[in-house]
């Protein structure tokens, strides 16, 4: 930022941002890491990139926040405190199954647990941390193309 505390460089590059008309539907975001710095900052990408983001730090907190505001997107950690990622994406889409599911991870040994997963019938796409904010962005805007103005869905 400059001392006018205006951006010098775009969040996302010119023309890839949300137009005017998207914004009358934001969809929500939900992003759960137990680390606060990096919830907050992806968050904060989100948001100034158009989407209605929401960041939580655990499992629980996800669900609690998920219930409050139905999320068209969960991005998580995979390795969090408590329930993980993967359990929290599982039963995240048991309750909302049009939610699309993001997980992230800097962690070699999320792979066994992606692979159990996977044997269960569940597919989740899988970033490596550090996420440079173009790719996280690119993957938001993949998983969100079929959102439309219409509710989440709920199982009930």
């Amino acid at each position: 930022m400059n001392m006018s505390g205006t951006r010098n460089t775009p969040i996302v590059p010119v023309g890839e941002a949300l137009s005017f008309h998207e914004l009358d539907f934001r969809p929500r975001v939900l992003v759960v890491d137990d680390e606060t710095s990096i919830a907050d900052t992806i968050t904060t990408i989100l948001s100034m990139s158009g989407y209605a983001a929401m960041a939580a730090y655990d499992g629980d907190e996800a669900l609690e926040t998920a219930l409050v505001a139905p999320p068209h997107l969960v991005i998580t950690d995979v390795l969090l405190p408590g329930m993980n990622g993967i359990e929290l994406a599982i039963t995240i889409q048991r309750v909302f199954p049009d939610c699309q599911i993001l997980l992230f991870s800097g962690q070699a040994t999320t792979v066994d647990l992606l692979a159990a997963a996977g044997s269960a019938g569940h597919q989740f796409t899988l970033l490596s941390k550090p996420v440079p904010p173009e790719r996280l962005l690119a993957m938001v805007k993949e998983k969100l193309r079929s959102v439309t103005s219409q509710p989440i869905s709920n199982a009930n």
